[in-house]
């Protein structure tokens, strides 16, 4: 007679559902922190066209002694596919703007929205990555 040897090779249910948990829990944690950076991410565009079109009215302003409202007249263009919405709205005299960058990263209800005026001076007036 035979005597056959088992070697116990192998996970339990229970060990497999542990696992299961553990990355369930960890992908919890890491899925929205990850949303928020990719949010963060997104932002940066605005902030970069704030920024070219600032240079771009003050290159005008040294032209022309006022601000424009108008993209085109200012060369101002976004290459490529934007998130963001520019628009330009001048000061009763044209000796001052405000550009608005604004894009709905999580949905039209909670757009994110950025300012900048001609002292470069950015705000961010509706964060939509803390929303």
């Amino acid at each position: 007679m035979k005597k056959i040897l088992t070697t116990g090779k192998g996970f339990t249910l229970i060990e497999l559902m542990i696992v299961v948990a553990i990355i369930g829990i960890l992908a919890a944690i890491a899925i929205p922190n990850f949303m928020n950076y990719q949010c963060k991410a997104k932002q940066a565009e605005a902030k970069t066209l704030l920024g070219s079109l600032r240079v771009a009215q003050e290159a005008y302003f040294a032209e022309h002694d006022a601000y424009s409202d108008d993209l085109g007249a200012l060369g101002f263009a976004v290459k490529g596919d934007s998130r963001y919405t520019i628009t330009i709205a001048l000061t009763e005299d044209a000796g001052g703007f405000t550009a608005t960058a604004t894009a709905p990263l999580k949905g039209e209800d909670n757009p994110d929205t950025w300012t900048m005026n001609e002292e470069g001076e950015l705000i961010n007036t509706n964060n939509a990555c803390t929303n």
